[in-house]
């Protein structure tokens, strides 16, 4: 399957998973540090934002892409759920940054997804295909450089692997996480690396 379709079939998966939350579960918090789920479900409209309004943002946020993506999410922090939810909904298979990044979009799409179901003790398994995307390709974003250089990262459960150095072995949804700077996934992961890879996650 195409990259592209990889991302419209996982914000369906999360826009139905988003559908079954309760009130006090959308004001929950996430793993993204200050944002609850509602924020990163906010988050991932910005497939929605036009070229124009992203680069304006990005201009006054001084080219910071983590100031551009807060001052995205605080735009919409007072909408209803169900506005996000219709936003979200209309870039199913034609978000605008979908189709420029598409790359960096499915690893994002698929991390947040966990970002909200675990706060919440839910669980889900990955679909192959989107999972060893992400592995292969964390987002960019998210300097995952910093936190696999000189590592091995192991997959247990899904054919994939990276890296030399001290060992990490583990579920393939937890390294995706660990990539990207999620340290909730610690107690999941083994080898000689784990505490190497601890000291950057903390």
């Amino acid at each position: 399957m195409s990259v592209r379709g990889m991302i419209t079939d996982e914000r369906r998966d999360l826009i139905a998973t988003l559908r079954t939350l309760s009130d006090e579960e959308w004001e929950a918090p996430s793993l993204c540090g200050g944002w609850r789920v509602r924020d990163v479900a906010a988050h991932l409209c910005s497939d929605a934002v036009s070229p124009w309004t992203f680069g304006n943002v990005l201009v006054r946020q001084r080219f910071s892409f983590d100031g551009l993506n807060d001052a995205l999410v605080e735009q919409k922090r007072a909408w209803p759920v169900e506005r996000v939810l219709e936003l979200l909904e209309s870039t199913v298979g034609r978000g605008v940054l979908s189709a420029t990044i598409p790359g960096v979009i499915l690893a994002d799409s698929v991390v947040h997804h966990q970002d909200i179901l675990r706060p919440l003790g839910r669980t889900r398994t990955v679909p192959a295909d989107r999972l060893l995307f992400t592995l292969s390709h964390p987002d960019p974003f998210a300097r995952p450089w910093r936190i696999i250089e000189g590592l091995r990262f192991v997959a247990t459960d899904v054919p994939w692997s990276r890296g030399t150095g001290p060992e990490i072995r583990g579920p393939g949804e937890a390294l995706a996480l660990a990539m990207v700077g999620r340290p909730v996934v610690l107690g999941e992961l083994e080898g000689d690396g784990v505490d190497r890879l601890r000291d950057r996650l903390s």
